[in-house]
Order: structure tokens, then sequence, then C-alpha cells
């Protein structure tokens, strides 16, 4: 399985081969979460119309959802104009986050604007 070189030539990987994908609610557009794809991952996120992951720290891939549940149904996928990043808009179905939260963003807190003074 191989991404049309048309879509793969767009595409700007990180030297692992990876690209960032941002994962956003396509009813309420909230960030839910931020993953990794390489060619494959996005390959079978496309075709099989279900988000696919490479995890960086478990060198493998996973399928938002065949443990918790929670998965993440594709209805859109878009490149970034730099082709360095894909939106991902989905129907979540459960908590996107591991930690049980609708949105990975919720648990790190929020930085003020100000807090990084010069």
């Amino acid at each position: 399985m191989t991404l049309p070189a048309s879509l793969a030539d767009r595409l700007k990987r990180d030297s692992n081969g990876l690209i960032a994908a941002i994962i956003q609610d396509s009813a309420t557009l909230q960030v839910l979460m931020l993953g990794y794809m390489d060619d494959e991952a996005l390959h079978r996120t496309l075709t099989e119309g279900r988000v696919t992951f490479w995890s960086r720290s478990r060198q493998e891939y996973w399928r938002k959802g065949d443990t918790s549940g929670n998965i993440q149904l594709v209805q859109e996928v878009s490149i970034d104009c730099d082709g360095d990043a894909l939106l991902v808009l989905v129907d979540q179905v459960g908590p996107a986050c591991h930690t049980g939260t609708r949105t990975c963003f919720e648990a790190g807190g929020h930085l003020p604007a100000h807090v990084l003074e010069s």
C-alpha cells in the first residue's frame, strides 16, 4: 500500500519520515489531539476511514479506538500550505485523550499570552 505520487510528493516529512496530524472535531471544530503519521498511516487513514497514527514511543501503528472504543471517523483530510502538517476532521466517538478527557488540550492547562516576557 502506497500513497499516490501526486499526494506523497506534496508532503514534507521530518527526519523520521513523519508528518504532524492535527485532529479536529468536524462538528464543533474543537482541536482534539495531535499525532504523527508516516505514508502508511496516512494511506490507512484515507482508505479505512479511521485515523491511524505511527506511535513514536512504541514504534508501531495504532488505530485510534481499537482498544478504548473511542474511535475517530474521518470526514476530511487537508494538507497545509507548506505540506508539513495535516488537518484531519473527524467524528469523535467518546473522549479523544487517553486520560479520558474530550481533548488532549484540557489537562495541560492554559498559558497566558504574556507568560514569556522578553
